[in-house]
């Protein structure tokens, strides 16, 4: 991911946390705050060391970041989204972590519908 996509700094974490909202399933917890004048979307991941070692904690950061980079398309553009992997994330395929994900940002309203893909298409 680029350098501009990325929430690095703590000063924006924080502001993620107080000020967005939060939605979470088993595997992930997302904080999502509206930013009107972005142009694309902006992810911060949060790796516990209680989710295992150093590789363990890597491998799912390396997920999340492929599992954003595939659905970059129906992510809303004006968010700064700080996701927040929770101890069953550690156990999961790529797969698996794109299908939790995606539904944990649906339920926060964050997913835009695909233009391409409608009832009529799907049932082809």
């Amino acid at each position: 991911m680029k350098k501009e996509y990325r929430v690095k700094k703590d000063k924006e974490f924080q502001a993620v946390f107080t000020k967005g909202a939060s939605v979470a399933n088993r595997q992930f917890v997302v904080y999502a705050l509206k930013k009107e004048q972005q142009t694309h979307f902006r992810i911060g991941l949060s790796v516990s060391k209680k989710i295992g070692n150093a590789v363990v904690r890597n491998q799912v950061k390396r997920y999340l970041r492929e599992a954003c980079q595939q659905h970059e398309a129906s992510i809303a553009p004006n968010y700064d989204l700080v996701i927040i992997a929770r101890n069953p994330a550690a156990k999961m395929t790529a797969q698996e972590v794109a299908d939790s994900l995606r539904h944990v940002l649906k339920r926060s309203g964050v997913w835009m519908r695909s233009k391409k893909m409608n009832r009529s298409n799907a049932s082809c």
